[in-house]
This record gives structure tokens, sequence and C-alpha cells, in this order.
């Protein structure tokens, strides 16, 4: 299944224990100097907590695993019942 992303929803790498992390995404965007596509992200828990920055969207796409929300105090994949 493509993740097709978009502005101001929350992704996770579906990882486990420490090394899970949620970034939301601020902005999609081309590169003109280096010719790639570029996401822009704001962490917002786990491991990508605080971080932010602008990656290639092939990078940020190997990251990712899920869509998420935060529904009360937990993050659940969208379409999770």
């Amino acid at each position: 299944m493509a993740i097709e992303l978009q502005l101001g929803h929350y992704y996770s790498n579906g990882a486990y224990g420490r090394n899970w992390g949620v970034r939301m995404v601020m902005s999609l965007g081309h590169d003109a100097a280096s010719g790639e596509d570029m996401v822009g992200f704001k962490g917002v828990a786990g491991t990508a907590r605080r971080q932010h920055g602008s990656i290639p969207l092939k990078e940020f796409l190997r990251w990712v695993r899920h869509e998420v929300h935060l529904v009360e105090n937990e993050w659940k994949r969208v379409n999770e019942e």
C-alpha cells in the first residue's frame, strides 16, 4: 500500500520501543538545486520529537510506515477501529 503524503498530516515509522516516532508533514516541494522532491517535517512524538527539517521525499518514504492521528493520548493508525 502506497502512502500519499498530505500537508498537516501525521506519519509514524511503525517501530517499537525507543525507535518509534511520529512526524507531521509541514511542506512538500522541489529543490531546484538538487532536483529532488523534498518533505519538510516537524517531529511530534518518540525519537522524532523536537526534530524538524527537510529531507528528500524518497528518504521520508523509506522511514514512514503508517499515517496516524492522535486519539486522546494515544497515536492510532488512520482507518484503524
